[in-house]
């Protein structure tokens, strides 16, 4: 079968589409013929080794340990172990799979849930790790309220195309920050007030929020402290954007220590895979309450441009890649 493959550390263009054996799933395992994936920055991070003392201790110090890139993955069981009886051949499903960026992927750790019948493998392979952080974020570690005052800081992403309807989803009133070109789209997916960053900055307003969500940690956790409620909570899950170890560091240890100190609340969030988080999204792309936005899409062949068009930092919702022809 093809894969994408990267043996060593570097930007986008390290990526090879090799022959490689298709995997036989092992007794607690799903062998899932690919559909589509999609891209996540993380993707891009990993593959440069960023954050390098970081990164390179758990993954690798002169070569990465992982060497086939992708995570969210939708398609058809193709086989299943012995120790499996949660799906059939023949499903179709969605989720996280490491090594997704290939025609066939089998992951111990995967965590899968069916896909809705009206959704798309496309639409299907771009939620998982962007709907984990939005609602592990605002859910979870944010507790929205219906009524409250939400901001989403890079709203038009693809963590903030789904933040800005899942907030909607939990009744807050979303106030979503992106650049021009994406105010519309942002205000089509449920933000009632939408910042054109490139106008107009945030932390500066006289707007008080009950919760900033910020996917791009560009302003200091004081700039943003200064329009939050005096009960107000900050998640960050844009900490990892440039991934330079003293950023990472100061991040986590500042957060609770200004929360100690003030009377607001600083989360860092580490979003992590679910098959429970899975299965709401499953409910709420199947009522209509929630759909995926695609910027692009690319073929197996492409995942490099893909790759690297994700790392600039551009794309409007999720990139994906469709590595199968896709069925009614």
């Amino acid at each position: 079968m093809k894969a994408a493959v990267y043996t060593r550390y570097g930007s986008a263009d390290v990526v090879q589409i090799k022959d490689v054996e298709k995997p036989v799933p092992q007794d607690n395992e799903i062998l899932i013929k690919v559909r589509a994936a999609s891209v996540n920055p993380l993707d891009s991070h990993l593959m440069k080794g960023s954050a390098r003392l970081l990164a390179r201790i758990m993954l690798g110090r002169r070569t990465p340990k992982i060497t086939r890139p992708g995570v969210d993955v939708a398609g058809q069981v193709e086989a299943v172990g012995r120790s499996v009886t949660q799906f059939k051949p023949g499903d179709d499903v969605f989720g996280s799979c490491r090594g997704a960026f290939a025609e066939f992927a089998c992951d111990p750790k995967s965590a899968l849930v069916l896909k809705p019948p009206n959704v798309t493998f496309e639409q299907a392979a771009a939620v998982p790790v962007a709907a984990y952080t939005a609602l592990q974020g605002l859910r979870d570690k944010g507790k929205i309220q219906p009524g409250q005052k939400v901001l989403i800081n890079g709203a038009a992403g693809g963590v903030g195309t789904f933040a800005v309807q899942i907030a909607r989803w939990l009744g807050a009133e979303v106030t979503g920050v992106c650049s021009t070109r994406n105010v519309d789209m942002v205000r089509s997916l449920g933000a009632g007030q939408v910042i054109d960053y490139t106008r107009e900055d945030f932390t500066k307003g006289r707007q008080r929020y009950d919760l900033i969500f910020d996917l791009v940690a560009n302003h200091s956790l004081l700039a943003c402290r200064r329009v939050l409620n005096p009960k107000g909570i900050y998640i960050g899950a844009g900490v990892l954007a440039g991934l330079s170890m003293i950023g990472i560091l100061a991040g986590w240890i500042t957060a609770p220590v200004l929360s100690w100190l003030v009377s607001q609340k600083f989360v860092m969030l580490l979003a992590r895979r679910s098959q429970e988080d899975l299965t709401v999204m499953r409910e709420l792309m199947a009522t209509g309450k929630v759909t995926p936005v695609i910027d692009r899409r690319y073929s197996l062949g492409e995942v490099p441009q893909a790759i690297q068009y994700v790392a600039e930092g551009h794309a409007r919702g999720k990139v994906v890649i469709t590595v199968a022809p896709k069925t009614p």
